[in-house]
């Protein structure tokens, strides 16, 4: 492996003062962490009774490994965990087979998130690019509202608070329909609402529009400084208008100590949309930011050697 360099990071006495907590996304470079999945072509194939066997033998199996994943955060002394949304994949499908088997593993998932309390580590969500609220079609919209109340009736069955402690973070969808997406959301159910964040993009939300949405909405934001840098044409983390969305970003937060930020590098230009496989340059501005999702290729990797340049101070 080479050496990394980050750049910007703060001095010892400043970094005395706040340790951002580093997340892990979904699955471990390595195979320790790892979720199964069933298209929906080769449910469908299935009889009403195999199904019920096939989903329960998955979601058992998904939700040990979720437990591995606990444990994998706990050894590697991770606070931040997100996890995969498709855990429980085909849970709302028509026939309600796994929506009725979540419901027959109740006691187990709730088991999962009295464990992350225990251990401290907090568990957050990032739906797929299928929710989008602000599309101009209703029966999108509604596919959306349905995806996101499967995932909050998830974390409801894990126990985890119906707050932005255990949040569910989208973008704004398509652009120019703030005022859509703003009303979409005030007719959200509260389990949604009370765990919603918007995150801005590279194309439809600039960081400035999906601020006003969430000071709209009282949603909290999830700043992106690559996502920022990439819509802006910027060429460094230093420019200005980083910091100040990540301090606007922060006032839409009833609880500071919860913001949460995301990071990433360009993998083969600093305004690379694709994701590099280390952490090599930061915002100087995130020595402020409690929680930063790591998105990286090498995942635990790139919070283990982020973690050592940040002791070093180099």
């Amino acid at each position: 492996m080479t050496a990394i360099q980050i750049n910007n990071l703060p001095n010892v006495e400043q970094r005395k003062a706040v340790t951002p907590e580093l997340g892990l996304v979904c699955i471990t470079f390595s195979k320790e962490v790892r979720f199964r999945t069933m298209t929906r072509t080769r449910y469908l194939q299935l009889t009403p009774e195999q199904r019920e066997s096939a989903l329960r033998e998955l979601y058992r199996d998904n939700l040990q490994r979720l437990n591995t994943g606990l444990s994998f955060c706990q050894e590697n002394q991770i606070r931040l965990y997100r996890m995969s949304c498709g855990l429980f994949p085909l849970s709302d499908m028509e026939d309600e087979i796994g929506a009725h088997i979540l419901e027959d593993m109740s006691a187990d998932l709730a088991k999962i998130g009295q464990r992350a309390a225990e251990l401290k580590i907090r568990m957050v969500l990032h739906p797929d690019q299928y929710v989008v609220l602000s599309s101009d079609s209703p029966d999108v919209v509604k596919s959306s509202i349905k995806i996101l109340e499967g995932h909050a009736h998830t974390l409801d069955l894990l126990g985890l608070p119906q707050s932005t402690w255990s949040l569910m973070n989208i973008h704004g969808g398509k652009s120019q329909r703030a005022d859509q997406l703003v009303r979409v959301v005030s007719e959200l159910p509260e389990n949604i609402k009370n765990r919603l964040t918007f995150e801005n993009d590279e194309y439809a939300y600039s960081s400035e529009e999906i601020l006003e949405v969430c000071q709209r909405t009282g949603v909290p934001m999830v700043f992106d400084a690559h996502h920022h840098i990439c819509h802006e044409n910027l060429d460094s983390y230093e420019d200005p208008s980083v910091a100040s969305m990540f301090y606007a970003a922060r006032e839409t937060w009833a609880n500071p100590e919860w913001q949460l930020v995301h990071i990433s590098n360009g993998e083969n230009a600093f305004k690379d949309r694709k994701h590099s496989e280390l952490i090599t340059d930061m915002p100087s501005v995130y020595r402020e930011a409690p929680w930063i999702e790591i998105e990286a290729k090498r995942k635990e990797e790139a919070i283990a050697h982020l973690r050592s340049w940040w002791i070093m101070g180099k």
